[in-house]
């Protein structure tokens, strides 16, 4: 059974590890699909973080938008798909690095993490996207 807006937004809004799909930019090769950590909340935008000159970056740039997918698989199948453009890319920063490892991290393993993940992973940049087209299910709840 399809979810509710206020259902998919909501489990969108959790965090989940999405897997991301955009257009490889390549003859004869399927879209890049890749996992990465997201941040939205309901109603909004949503963004994620990746190296300015990654394959993904790369491809983000020049399609100009991206999907991404979001499931669980107890205590019933469900999922949510969104795709749309993207609105704004700019270059990261300490304190996003931060929000977004505090999503997905226990709270005690963040401060090393950004530590870690901020002289480490190069150039990152934010790249917002607006949802425009949503796929969910919940197939528990048939």
């Amino acid at each position: 059974m399809a979810l509710t807006r206020e259902e998919r937004e909501q489990f969108l809004a959790e965090p989940h590890v999405a897997a991301l799909a955009v257009d490889a930019q390549e003859e004869g090769r399927a879209p890049l699909t890749v996992p990465i950590w997201y941040q939205y909340e309901a109603g909004g935008d949503l963004w994620i973080m990746t190296g300015r000159d990654s394959r993904k970056g790369a491809a983000i740039a020049a399609a100009g938008r991206f999907s991404m997918m979001v499931d669980r698989v107890a205590p019933t199948v469900r999922y949510v798909s969104v795709e749309g453009p993207v609105i704004d890319t700019s270059p990261a920063t300490r304190e996003l690095l931060t929000e977004i490892s505090s999503r997905y991290l226990p709270a005690d393993k963040v401060e090393a993490y950004v530590d870690f993940a901020w002289k480490a992973h190069g150039e990152q940049v934010v790249i917002h996207m607006r949802p425009e087209h949503w796929l969910s299910t919940d197939l528990g709840a048939v």
